[in-house]
């Protein structure tokens, strides 16, 4: 028979059944949606008073993603021998979460050059970061013919040449997770730690626990999926503990549920918002109006600046 084929190999979740996953997945496709419609509703109304936060679309896409993957695994526990469903089910849980791993960086990255800004605002490291994305993408790619190649040949090589690729994705990803935590610490060994304030509204405090909790819950989730591919194959009517379904709702969705909540909560839309064009100026310095000061803007209050330091000593004397 031509392909798809089931998997034979023990996964994280196992197979869905009515019982015990379509209640669980109907829970999830709830709060997912709540999620969404939450960020949806600060993206818009920030738009319409031109104060522009992209990461709130993409954070909005991510929730859509877990409800389609949640949605497939309902699907599959009705039809558990459709192998197209289980393939589509696994793609969308796998590839969802490397939003939040983005978006986690971005924010790092705007403390970053607020408190190293010869360093942060250069082109090495700019490109560094473009390069890891670009990275990410090419990354998620691969795993994703991987697990459809894999699915529709029963070569015993190609699997071999497959896992050896979806082991470099987990392993990768798991790093990606964990990126934005040094550089936290970094920030916070900074002497001029105190001018994270640049960057939106809100003590850095708070900047500092949102980015520093939502990486932990990222990289806990991200390790926790990279320890287990790396563990030996099992099959699927001998699993381990690991694979459980508790396990997979606690590693996958309920951690992404959580990191949704606290990016909504913790209004990363304005602690995290800088003023638009602030990446052709290099910094995050703005004027009333939020637009970021140009040069020549920042040359003529230094001269404002200096002529009324001048009049008021004259007046002393």
């Amino acid at each position: 028979m031509a392909g798809p084929y089931m998997s034979r190999i023990a996964s994280v979740g196992g197979r869905p059944t009515i019982p015990i996953d379509v209640p669980i997945c109907a829970v999830f496709v709830v709060l997912f949606i709540a999620g969404g419609a939450c960020h949806m509703t600060l993206f818009r109304r920030n738009l319409a008073r031109g104060h522009k936060f992209i990461p709130s679309a993409p954070t909005f896409g991510f929730c859509i993603s877990c409800v389609i993957a949640n949605i497939m695994r309902i699907a599959w526990a009705c039809y558990p021998t459709n192998a197209s469903i289980a393939i589509a089910a696994q793609i969308f849980v796998a590839a969802g979460v490397l939003l939040l791993f983005v978006l986690n960086l971005l924010y790092v990255q705007r403390m970053f050059r607020a408190v190293y800004p010869v360093v942060g605002w250069s082109r090495p490291f700019s490109l560094a970061f473009k390069a890891l994305y670009a990275l990410i993408v090419v990354t998620i790619l691969m795993v994703i013919t991987c697990v459809i190649q894999s699915s529709y040949t029963l070569n015993p090589n190609i699997h071999r040449i497959d896992r050896d690729i979806q082991l470099y994705g987990q392993t990768f990803f798991a790093i990606v997770s964990f990126l934005p935590l040094p550089l936290l610490l970094l920030v916070l060994l900074s002497p001029n730690r105190k001018q994270i304030q640049q960057v939106g509204s809100g003590s850095s405090v708070a900047k500092v626990f949102i980015v520093g909790l939502v990486g932990s819950l990222l990289c806990l989730g991200a390790s926790f999926r990279a320890g287990t591919s790396w563990m030996p194959p099992r099959p699927n009517i001998d699993p381990a503990w690991y694979h459980s379904k508790a396990c997979f709702y606690i590693f996958d969705f309920t951690i992404d549920i959580l990191v949704v909540a606290i990016l909504f909560v913790g209004r990363v839309d304005q602690r995290f918002w800088v003023p638009n064009g602030s990446s052709k100026v290099r910094h995050y310095r703005r004027d009333e109006n939020g637009s970021p000061l140009t040069a020549y803007d920042e040359r003529d209050i230094e001269s404002k600046g200096s002529s009324f330091s001048q009049d008021l000593a004259e007046e002393t004397k």
